[in-house]
């Protein structure tokens, strides 16, 4: 089974990708950048860029009936290690234990020159 799920309380697909897809017991949730759902600009600043993101992975989440406590898995995209400790300390804040697994990924840009992208693979139950 293959399910699209979208929501309009996170950004708009800026491409040919669902903003989610479920595929069995797996969401993917695709990367998503700081843009704000409701304005359409993007956040200030590598804390507000992160608070964006994770905001825009829950309400993706949301709509699929899915919390952070499902995530099984995030990536994290950023165009600066020496951001890292700023972005884990803000990611951390709406996350509990037990903690996904995560990757973090330096890369040389972003899509519209955003600070930070994270993916999420949650669970469903």
């Amino acid at each position: 089974m293959k399910r699209v799920i979208h929501t309009d309380q996170a950004p708009q697909a800026i491409g040919p990708y669902s903003q989610a897809v479920q595929a069995g017991d797996f969401l993917y949730v695709s990367g998503q950048i700081a843009i704000n759902p409701v304005s359409g600009e993007i956040a200030n600043g590598i804390v507000e860029q992160t608070k964006q993101v994770m905001e825009n992975l829950q309400a993706i989440l949301k709509e699929a009936n899915l919390t952070f406590s499902d995530v099984v898995k995030f990536t994290i995209y950023t165009t600066s290690l020496e951001d890292f400790p700023t972005i884990n300390e803000t990611y951390a804040e709406f996350l509990e234990e037990p903690y996904p697994a995560r990757a973090t990924v330096e890369v040389s840009r972003l899509p519209k020159d955003v600070l930070v992208e994270i993916d999420a693979i949650a669970y469903i139950k």
